[in-house]
């Protein structure tokens, strides 16, 4: 499913929309107190290798938002965030929330704690991530000897993120803005892994979106989703074991099916992967219930 394909986003009373991504829907508020503010609704589309596909997990996009809101809490004293309200159209009650415009960077701002998925591809080739030179000898799921930042490109759907480096940041948002970025990146993702690491998970990686308001533009807010498991590898810590692919609380069971025999799809292909068989959804859904749960002690 391409961006043409997605399904309309809904009409909603009081305001207009502005676009629709992989998983989330952007509104502006016509009326009300907070008109002209952004309404972002978190729907429950998945995706997996830059395709949306036909199945839905159920209730992913209000777990996703309440994580949100979670982690902007536990993170308000290292940085300000987008949420002006939870106070949405009873359509979307539960998986939106209303948001400042920001004028947003044009980066994924990445951090690493353990070597794994494109990082780890990065390594094998060149020793580096983003330019960033390590160890030899790390493997699958190593734990680095410090949290990286290691930057991505912002991709339009259908299109790979992919790897910069800091220089290339710099190059694009100027050399204070990236110092900024990476200072933030790092502060954040140390404080979030070791929130979870308090609870038995291990914060791999994650990626963070950042922007700054036309009233402020020195001040620089954490945006969009934060922490959730679709933008962040979260592991159990007793199962952890580098040197093989690691269990993981997000997308991975979905990921692993579609590339099994059983699913029928070559990847290679181009065509989209077929609808989920409704045991794989229950587990995708259980799975992201059970990483809510443990990080935040509340009950979904």
């Amino acid at each position: 499913m391409t961006l043409a394909n997605i399904p309309p986003a809904p009409e909603l009373p009081g305001a207009r929309h502005l676009h629709s991504g992989k998983v989330r829907d952007l509104y502006e508020l016509t009326e009300g107190p907070h008109a002209g503010k952004l309404l972002m609704v978190a729907s429950d589309r998945l995706s997996i290798f830059d395709f949306v596909l036909e199945t839905t997990i159920p209730d992913k996009g209000e777990i996703l938002t309440r994580m949100s809101l979670w982690w902007f809490d536990q993170l308000a004293a290292l940085v300000p965030n987008h949420i002006v309200s939870t106070e949405v159209p009873d359509a979307v009650r539960g998986r939106a929330v209303v948001c400042e415009r920001l004028a947003m960077f044009p980066v994924e701002c990445v951090a690493r704690g353990y070597l794994t998925g494109s990082g780890l591809l990065d390594y094998r080739a060149t020793g580096e991530v983003c330019g960033i030179a390590l160890p030899a000898g790390l493997e699958d799921g190593s734990r680095l000897p410090e949290p990286i930042f290691t930057p991505a490109t912002k991709a339009e759907l259908g299109d790979h993120d992919e790897n910069v480096s800091y220089d290339a940041v710099a190059a694009t948002v100027g050399a204070e803005a990236a110092a900024a970025l990476r200072e933030l990146t790092l502060q954040v993702y140390g404080r979030a892994e070791e929130i979870a690491r308090e609870r038995g998970i291990l914060l791999a990686d994650t990626k963070f979106e950042f922007g700054t308001s036309s009233a402020d533009p020195a001040r620089i807010v954490l945006a969009d989703e934060v922490l959730t498991p679709d933008s962040s590898r979260y592991w159990p810590a007793d199962d952890w074991q580098p040197g093989r692919a690691q269990p993981s609380y997000d997308k991975q069971i979905v990921r692993n099916w579609a590339l099994s025999p059983d699913s029928g799809w070559d990847k290679a292909s181009g065509e989209a992967p077929p609808s989920l068989p409704a045991e794989v959804v229950e587990r995708t859904r259980s799975r992201y219930i059970e990483a809510y749960e443990r990080l935040t002690g509340e009950s979904f």
